[in-house]
């Protein structure tokens, strides 16, 4: 009778060992899937603004930008008044920005 009952609870041990074997095996499969799927996705893009010092230093860099750009703009049109001026000095201006901003801000690409 006891070599009855320790012959099943052998059969159960190795049962159980098989079984916890082969949901190791499952979960490490499902672990390298979910590494391998994370690094083949593309993130998602970050939708909310950073809050950092600099972060905040060039949203007020670029707002300067943007304002002396449409403060050119406005000061030729008022000036001039022609259309073919206006629009060289628009020309002008699109082709400059990324100059002036590189040299005032210390930008570099």
């Amino acid at each position: 009778m006891s070599k009855e009952r320790a012959r099943r609870r052998a059969e159960r041990e190795a049962e159980r060992a098989r079984a916890m074997r082969a949901n190791e095996e499952r979960q490490a499969r499902l672990a390298r899937r979910r590494t391998l799927i994370a690094r083949l996705t593309p993130r998602p893009v970050r939708l909310s603004r950073q809050g950092g010092l600099l972060a905040r230093r060039h949203r007020a860099q670029n707002a300067l930008v943007a304002l002396g750009f449409l403060l050119v703009q406005v000061i030729t049109w008022l000036l001039w008044g022609s259309f073919f001026a206006s629009f060289a000095v628009l020309v002008l201006s699109v082709l400059l920005v990324p100059v002036v901003v590189t040299l005032a801000f210390d930008r570099r690409i």
